[in-house]
């Protein structure tokens, strides 16, 4: 997710989804036993920052990741300084971003789809990388941030093409700045006063990247083909992701409802192992890719 691209419906820790009588968490099993609980079901894959991390990406709430506070919508619409701002210190994150790979599983999570035991992907990251990796049916739930949209005329445009415009406004910056990057493609960088701004080629409006942002609503039509997405599948498998949020729970709520499997693979744990059938607690990618080798 971008610079504040925390989805904006957040809910008390309490999980409203019933779990098993007695449980706190789904039993710990291995690709072995996932793979038992997957065969000849269609799935529907789930994911989040934490499968990006063997990417060089970070996540958000692993092991030593920093506290850190995104920019809002209604901050970035205020005005130019907050957009210049913001921009700074995405156009230093996405040097490194845009650099990055797929990795183990990202390219695991296209074999089962190509296999047919993931018929469906949403994704809750905006790094492209699962379709950099081949899959195809994937649902980007909070957007991409290779893609900018003008808050105008609502024109979409390519990240990249504007990296080569706001570069040569400002040749200069970002050679001797040091700052880490965040999985959002923005970067931890306390000066930013002398940015110059690129406009929409279009019109004279600002220029957002193409993802929700925290105080934004994701599009309901998204959210819709991802409910559906779920009706469809006999099986979840959440990778990579804590649930923290509601923007990816309430699907894991929603499977629970139906009575579907829900396998969790993250490292720790998750708002969603009440209600999960089995979890994994282990790597994104050397489980996945045990699977894809099981299954695929």
């Amino acid at each position: 997710m971008t610079a504040g691209v925390i989805p904006a419906i957040t809910e008390p820790t309490v999980i409203a989804a019933t779990p098993r009588a007695g449980a706190v968490s789904a039993p710990l099993a291995t690709a072995d036993r996932v793979a038992e609980l997957l065969a000849g079901r269609r799935a529907v894959a789930l994911t989040g920052a934490g499968l990006s991390t063997d990417s060089g990406i970070p996540d958000y709430r692993g092991p030593g990741s920093p506290p850190r506070s995104p920019m809002t919508f209604d901050e970035f619409v205020s005005g130019s300084r907050a957009q210049q701002r913001y921009w700074a210190r995405s156009h230093i994150g996405w040097q490194r971003m845009g650099l990055a790979q797929p990795n183990r599983g990202h390219l695991a999570l296209a074999t089962l789809e190509r296999s047919g035991v993931v018929t469906d992907l949403i994704t809750q990251n905006v790094d492209g990388l699962h379709r950099q990796a081949g899959s195809r049916a994937v649902i980007e739930l909070h957007g991409r941030i290779d893609e900018v949209i003008c808050l105008g005329c609502a024109s979409i445009s390519s990240r990249h093409e504007l990296h080569d415009r706001l570069s040569a406004l400002n040749p200069d910056f970002g050679r001797s700045r040091s700052a880490m990057t965040a999985p959002d493609g923005d970067a931890e960088l306390a000066e930013t006063d002398g940015f110059a701004l690129a406009e929409c080629l279009r019109c004279p409006g600002p220029l957002k990247p193409h993802v929700v942002f925290f105080g934004e609503n994701v599009p309901r039509a998204r959210v819709d083909r991802c409910y559906r997405a779920v009706d469809d599948a006999e099986a979840l498998l959440v990778a990579g992701s804590s649930l923290t949020v509601m923007s990816g729970l309430r699907f894991v709520r929603h499977a629970a409802r139906r009575g579907i499997p829900i396998v969790i693979v993250n490292r720790g744990i998750t708002r969603g192992d009440p209600v999960a059938t089995v979890r994994v607690d282990a790597g994104c990618s050397e489980t996945l890719t045990s699977l894809a080798d099981l299954l695929g």
